[in-house]
């Protein structure tokens, strides 16, 4: 059975960072494109960053050049750092893997989700 753990959100003040990880079991994902959405209350889920099994990495306009995308290939997780966070970040991060195309900004391209893990900042 394929699970998505995400960890790492929190609430923050404006300014901070945070780092998120998606660990994933029960399927290996090193060939995979993984990425990260997020949804605020009332609003569609949005494309935050992807990144392909040879490690080229794809951001969202809303967090270029402060949000990037990892992966750890041996540990089966993708991690999300953010930082200089704004309140407008404030949302649910989904992890996503098991990328399936045709292109990596679309949540219908990812086969499996996992429960989310809340981000809140406060100003």
């Amino acid at each position: 059975q394929v699970q998505l753990a995400e960890s790492g959100g929190g609430l923050v003040q404006v300014g901070d960072s945070l780092r998120l990880s998606c660990a994933a079991s029960g399927h290996t994902f090193s060939n995979s494109g993984m990425a990260w959405f997020r949804q605020a209350p009332g609003k569609e889920r949005e494309f935050v960053a992807a990144i392909n099994w040879i490690g080229t990495t794809y951001s969202g306009d809303s967090v270029k050049g402060r949000f990037a995308i990892s992966r750890d290939n041996a540990k089966n997780t993708v991690f999300l750092q953010m930082n200089s966070l704004k309140p407008e970040d404030t949302a649910v991060y989904y992890c996503a893997a098991s990328y399936r195309g045709p292109t990596y900004f679309a949540a219908a391209a990812y086969a499996y989700w996992g429960q989310g893990t809340q981000v809140t900042v406060s100003s």
